[in-house]
């Protein structure tokens, strides 16, 4: 069954051949890969300002292209939301006349957007005198409030700080978690892609590499994906009340963890546990510091190269993890497909500014 988002299309321009296909849910969908994989020609084609050769476009059901059938809805009627690298607001009016400069009928009200996007008290203000993080919330609220059935985001992010960036994520996913909005976002920016992703496309040479749910595709290890996001996993877990020696008890799918609190009790957040840090014993350790072990079975080994192997072990409540390790290890403990390990995870191992995300 088609998803929220269907797209089977192939197109020309020049020396540059572009055929995708891919369905993908209501939520975020991140676009990613190397400059000129194909990422932004794709959401244009989308969005209608530029025309595929073949194929089809279809956005919640609703078909904006089908070349076979002659369907081809013009560009300013697709109801297609765009967010670029630069806000593009007009310098001359308040944030308020920016908001409401579309003369669509939005399904939203301006009260709700400027609360969910946290700019209601700039309303009365220039752009001039916002911060970056500012302006592009404001674009985002524009964008929303012309009444999409559809959001595009292309590299929004790419022009702020981390710190900005950081600052602009939690609002960039309350439009998944509040509005059930569908998002097309194009970044190679590792961070955004482990915490806004729920669905990845990956393109390399104007096709689709990999496509799938965030922790599937961590989990397979595409080579390709290495090369923009570090090896690792991500775990859903639900923090719980109350703190000892300054680390928090997480209930996962594949047993409980302790790491430092960076969510308020009771809402899921995401984990994002990088390979490196991942060792494998046969047994469960006795006297040692580390304070994360799951078990699990080694679903896949890998040689990566002279020196290492990649780990992929099945855990409990159909999670998945990878570890990193060396051969000689990999040798000494007798490793093979199919047998059955303990990972160990250091507690100092998070970040927690970017290894959380808010599910709820």
């Amino acid at each position: 069954m088609a998803g929220a988002i269907d797209i089977d299309i192939g197109l020309r321009r020049g020396g540059f051949s572009l055929s995708a296909a891919l369905s993908a849910g209501a939520g975020i969908t991140v676009l990613t890969g190397p400059s000129g994989s194909g990422k932004s020609t794709l959401a244009g084609a989308v969005a209608g300002l530029v025309r595929p050769e073949r194929g089809h476009i279809a956005v919640n059901g609703e078909t904006l292209f089908d070349a076979g059938r002659r369907i081809d809805v013009p560009a300013a009627r697709r109801r297609i939301g765009y967010v670029l690298q630069d806000s593009l607001l007009f310098p001359h009016l308040s944030v308020r006349r920016n908001l409401t400069y579309s003369n669509r009928k939005a399904d939203l009200a301006l009260e709700q957007v400027t609360g969910i996007l946290g700019i209601g008290h700039l309303l009365e203000r220039k752009p001039a005198s916002l911060s970056g993080g500012e302006r592009q919330r404001v674009a985002i609220g524009r964008a929303l409030l012309s009444g999409p059935s559809l959001l595009i985001m292309d590299e929004p992010l790419a022009s702020l700080d981390a710190a900005r960036r950081a600052e602009l994520m939690p609002f960039i996913e309350s439009l998944r978690d509040t509005l059930a909005l569908p998002v097309l976002y194009i970044t190679h920016n590792w961070p955004e892609i482990i915490r806004l992703a729920d669905t990845v496309v990956l393109m390399e040479q104007g096709e689709v590499r990999a496509a799938g749910p965030l922790q599937a595709i961590l989990a397979a290890g595409d080579e390709g994906l290495r090369h923009l996001v570090p090896d690792g996993s991500v775990i859903e877990a639900t923090p719980t009340a109350g703190d000892v020696d300054g680390l928090c008890r997480f209930e996962t799918p594949a047993g409980p963890m302790f790491l430092p609190r960076a969510s308020s009790p009771g809402g899921k957040v995401r984990l994002f546990i990088d390979a490196h840090d991942v060792a494998i014993a046969l047994e469960p350790p006795r006297g040692v510091s580390v304070q994360n072990v799951l078990g699990g079975t080694i679903d896949s080994l890998t040689i990566l190269d002279d020196s290492h192997l990649d780990l992929r072990l099945a855990l409990a409540g159909e999670q998945a993890i990878r570890a990193r390790i060396t051969r000689h290890a990999g040798a000494q403990l007798g490793l093979r497909e199919g047998m059955a390990v303990f990972a160990l995870i250091k507690s100092v191992s998070f970040d927690r500014r970017l290894q959380f995300r808010n599910l709820d």
